[in-house]
């Protein structure tokens, strides 16, 4: 964790408005009346922004307090004067730089200064609890535009801390005002090195499994995530996928990726084989990145940056290409009812949760998501599990897992358009009506709804 030395002073206010700063449109469009009326009620009206070019003395300044100080691991008079600049600029896009370099202080009064700072570019009071967060979900919920340059300045600050992030930094179809942080390190082991030890979040390939009997560790009540490719099963314990988060596997005759984000309890599995002539195999791994509380996963092999919950390259040579992973569906249920089921399955081996025993979801994330998420459809609540699917049509559909089950076990048909779900192993999955696979998997509605803002809902 990077410090900086505790400011003696806070942020003053400059004595002479800085009106040649930035070049700025001075008409003030209506910035809430594309919002969601529910972010406006939750996050107020956003200020108005400009849509001019940064100056040059203000992109010295940003350069200056905001990479520059990384680079030199301290913060000084220079720095305090250069973002006293950039608070007088008038500027709320800047609020996105601020927030960038906030994830990285642990001062309190520099955390205090940048805050302040940001509050007021953003005209929101001066949060004191939670700063970093605070000030990101206001932005996130305003949508409020980046400035320009702006992935020069993020990518000036997460590579001086974490110098694998050069590669993950670059140009592509990725929003980076969303992505940010995560607290743990990228995993960059080459393909099958997973037993080699990092300070990350331990993908593991190829693993190892045992029969259902055998495994005498797993209890009834524990949660699995089943997959089945070609008549093949096999359980993925929540218990090691809270460890490992990522693990690419065969299973079937075809190899599968299956990132695991604990953030939005989502597990998924992402077929990673018969792509286009050329392609080698995508070996995914955990960037130590996140976008709006989902993790950033990344092909080892080529760096090329996946959305983790839509299976599409969006940077890289895999962008490049168009690679859009297609997915198999991924039942969320309990070791005992799905060996009941699938007598014939294979499960992970204990050794693979490295002694670990976590439960996320029933403590660290109890109380909703712990990283910004900005505004939230609020037809659930945040934490709500739904089963999502995307139709034939294209159009994403999330199901209410409770009300779904329910209806299931009383006989009712649940559908949309294409979409039939039914029972499977003690949990759900999505069928056509020949009962093919549509690649189904649960998730917290939060992490669904806003990947998928246009989604239709079960029952409307």
């Amino acid at each position: 964790m990077l410090m900086f030395p505790k400011l003696s002073r806070s942020l003053c206010t400059l004595s002479v408005v800085l009106a040649s700063v930035l070049a700025v449109n001075a008409q003030q469009a209506d910035a809430a009346s594309d919002l969601p009326k529910y972010a406006v009620e939750q996050f107020g009206t956003p200020p108005a922004i400009p849509d001019g070019a940064l100056s040059k003395e203000l992109k010295a300044a940003v350069q200056l307090a905001f990479v520059d100080s990384i680079t030199q691991g301290s913060w000084g008079a220079e720095q305090t004067d250069a973002l006293n600049l950039v608070a007088a600029s008038g500027d709320p896009r800047l609020a996105w730089v601020i927030s960038d370099l906030m994830r990285f202080v642990s001062s309190p009064g520099l955390t205090d200064a940048l805050s302040e700072a940001a509050a007021g570019l953003l005209e929101i009071k001066n949060p004191r609890r939670n700063q970093w967060g605070v000030i990101t979900d206001h932005l996130i919920a305003w949508d409020i535009p980046a400035p320009p340059g702006y992935l020069a300045f993020k990518r000036g600050i997460f590579t001086n801390v974490v110098p694998g992030w050069d590669r993950i930094f670059v140009e592509g179809d990725v929003d980076w005002r969303f992505v940010s942080w995560g607290g743990v390190l990228i995993d960059d082991r080459a393909y099958d090195r997973t037993d080699d030890p990092c300070n990350c979040i331990p993908a593991a390939d190829n693993p190892e499994v045992s029969t259902a009997d055998e495994a005498t560790w797993l209890k009834d009540k524990d949660v699995v995530f089943g997959v089945e490719v070609n008549g093949e099963y096999r359980a993925y314990p929540r218990r090691i996928m809270e460890v490992r988060e990522m693990v690419n596997d065969t299973l079937g005759g075809r190899q599968l990726g299956i990132p695991y984000c604990t953030l939005c309890g989502a597990a998924q599995a992402y077929f990673t084989d018969r792509l286009p002539g050329g392609v080698k195999r995508p070996v995914l791994r955990t960037s130590g990145l996140l976008t709006r509380s989902n993790k950033v996963m990344y092909d080892v092999n080529s760096y090329s940056v996946f959305d983790t919950f839509l299976g599409t390259a969006l940077t890289g040579p895999l962008a490049k290409k168009g690679i859009q992973l297609k997915q198999a569906t991924v039942i969320t249920t309990t070791w005992g009812d799905w060996k009941a089921a699938h007598p014939e399955t294979t499960v992970l081996v204990e050794a693979l949760a490295l002694g670990r025993d976590f439960d996320f979801r029933n403590g660290r994330d109890a109380d909703g998501p712990i990283f910004p998420v900005g505004d939230v459809d609020p037809r659930l609540p945040v934490h709500e599990d739904i089963i999502g699917v995307l139709t034939a049509s294209g159009q994403p559909v999330a199901f209410q897992r409770s009300k779904a089950i329910t209806a299931l076990k009383r006989g009712r048909e649940v559908a949309f358009e294409n979409v039939r779900l039914q029972m499977d192993g003690g949990g759900v999955k999505a069928v056509d009506a020949k009962g093919g696979d549509l690649g189904s998997h649960q998730a917290f509605w939060f992490a669904w709804s806003q990947f998928h803002p246009g989604t239709a809902l079960w029952p409307n």
